[in-house]
């Protein structure tokens, strides 16, 4: 039995486990022959090129020109005749179809193609050429096996254990499925468009650690780690807020970080444990400049990412192309609810009732600013589709804000929302030493009291803010969720090339 078929094909587990069998007897044959696995084939071109250059010529020009090329990819389809048989080739670019006939490889290699498995990599010199049909092909010269594939390719994914087998087997998704690699390829455009919109804006990009000896700059459950040289206990980054905002004390005045956070959260459709955000920094910046340059900067990612700053999100039109709105948290409660009066948003005991109505925990502490907070976030915070900054955050949920001058019982503080998620969070920072000192103080007692998302009392951090921190804004913006805009992806596990999964 040869699993040579026109298309892949999905095989019961016995089926798969024949099919392995017999594959690592072609390997064994191939190891005898002294050829296997080679290092020395050189690809000169790829698929997309190949099309690019050549897809608008005529057969007879392609004849006429004799044009060679090498290209190599994997097997994705084959259809094996008599003497001619066609093979399509896959590599990043796209696919390119392979005539391969006896006359054009000689007997030895045709025989040895009429062998090979979908899946196998193989690399093919010969010359450009149209078949009757008018499809781009390469007439094969020479082809020989790369790389020789022991298990079969899914059809492709379907159905709920599919797309778990997609997730542990990214490597198979990426193989089998266009959209996936498109994803990934808009993924990596999107993230170096940013880097160059921050640069050409000015700003240094560092790297600043990963494990901290106090996790700072968020309010979240850290992971735990040893060092053992030290005999130190460590946590994995929350957030590189603290290490940045020192850089900029120490005079380099705008900078940004892309990379990895980690918190001992949950799993779901917008939450991993280790996601990438991006966080940036500017010297005498506020919150106001600070909205402005994000919108900026998400239109330029959507652009250069994807051509577009209109598109659709499951099944939904998304504008970024407009100004983005901008509320408080009161004022967007009320335009989502218009029966939530002004006066019944600023009443405690209203918002206490209407929250045991809604079946929300509520600590017996909480100000007026958390019950509002908690209010949002039940209410409102999924039903904002395009693109609102959220403002004027209470003081006693942003402990690393720089209070309102007219209002200290809110900070200047902004969270980005589209289609009901937070994609950015920034604020004016906190620059007075006595104040953070205040404030991280408050967290502590929080702390102990069994809150585990409250901030540790960082004593080096309020060290540094005492060599004078310049008036200054930053933001983080979560990379993972902004791609799942950018591509049309429902879950955050679509985007993460290997997202954190339970154990088989």
């Amino acid at each position: 039995m040869t699993d040579n078929a026109q298309t892949p094909a999905s095989q019961p587990a016995s089926d798969e486990n024949h099919i392995i069998t017999e594959r690592r007897e072609k390997l064994r044959k191939w190891r005898e022959s002294g050829k296997s696995y080679p290092n020395d084939f050189v690809r000169e071109n790829t698929a997309e090129k190949l099309d690019e250059f050549y897809g608008e010529k005529t057969k007879e020009e392609l004849e006429a020109a004799a044009i060679a090329v090498a290209v190599a990819g994997r097997i994705m389809l084959k259809r094996v005749m008599g003497k001619a048989s066609f093979a399509t080739i896959q590599d990043l670019s796209g696919r390119i179809q392979i005539f391969v006939s006896r006359d054009g490889v000689g007997e030895e290699s045709y025989t040895d193609f009429k062998q090979w498995d979908l899946g196998d990599i193989v690399g093919v010199a010969g010359t450009m050429m149209k078949t009757r049909t008018g499809e781009l092909s390469v007439h094969a010269s020479e082809i020989r096996l790369l790389s020789k594939a022991l298990r079969p390719l899914p059809e492709k994914f379907h159905g709920l254990s599919d797309v778990e087998q997609k997730y542990r087997q990214r490597h198979l998704d990426l193989i089998t499925n266009e959209q996936t690699r498109f994803t990934f390829v808009a993924r990596s455009r999107m993230i170096t468009s940013i880097r160059h919109y921050m640069t050409h804006h000015g700003f240094l990009e560092v790297e600043t650690p990963m494990m901290h000896s106090i996790p700072g700059g968020a309010a979240a459950k850290p992971f735990t780690t040893h060092h053992n040289a030290l005999d130190l206990d460590l946590f994995l980054r929350i957030a590189p807020e603290l290490y940045l905002k020192r850089l900029v004390v120490g005079g380099f005045e705008k900078v940004f970080e892309v990379n990895r956070n980690f918190r001992n959260e949950g799993l779901s459709p917008r939450h991993n444990p280790e996601f990438t955000m991006m966080e940036f920094y500017e010297a005498y910046a506020n919150y106001q400049s600070l909205m402005d340059f994000t919108e900026g900067l998400l239109r330029h990612a959507a652009r250069e990412a994807m051509g577009l700053e209109t598109f659709q999100y499951q099944g939904r039109e998304l504008d970024l192309s407009k100004p983005f709105r901008r509320l408080t948290i009161v004022g967007a409660i009320h335009h989502h609810h218009p029966g939530y009066g002004f006066e019944e948003l600023n009443d405690t005991g209203w918002l206490r009732k209407k929250l045991g109505e809604l079946k929300v925990e509520v600590k017996p502490n909480a100000g007026l600013g958390t019950l509002q907070m908690q209010l949002f976030e039940e209410t409102t915070e999924a039903e904002i589709w395009e693109p609102t900054f959220i403002i004027d955050y209470p003081t006693e949920v942003s402990p690393l804000a720089r209070r309102s001058d007219s209002n200290p019982d809110i900070t200047e503080r902004f969270e980005l929302f589209i289609v009901g998620r937070e994609i950015a969070n920034g604020f004016s920072e906190l620059n007075d030493p006595e104040d953070q000192a205040a404030r991280f103080l408050e967290q502590a007692r929080a702390k102990e009291a069994g809150d585990e998302e409250a901030m540790f009392y960082d004593a080096d951090y309020i060290r540094a803010l005492e060599y004078g921190l310049p008036p200054t804004g930053g933001c983080g913006i979560g990379i993972d969720r902004l791609v799942m805009l950018l591509t049309d992806s429902p879950s955050i596990r679509d985007v993460i090339l290997f997202p954190q999964m339970r154990p088989e």
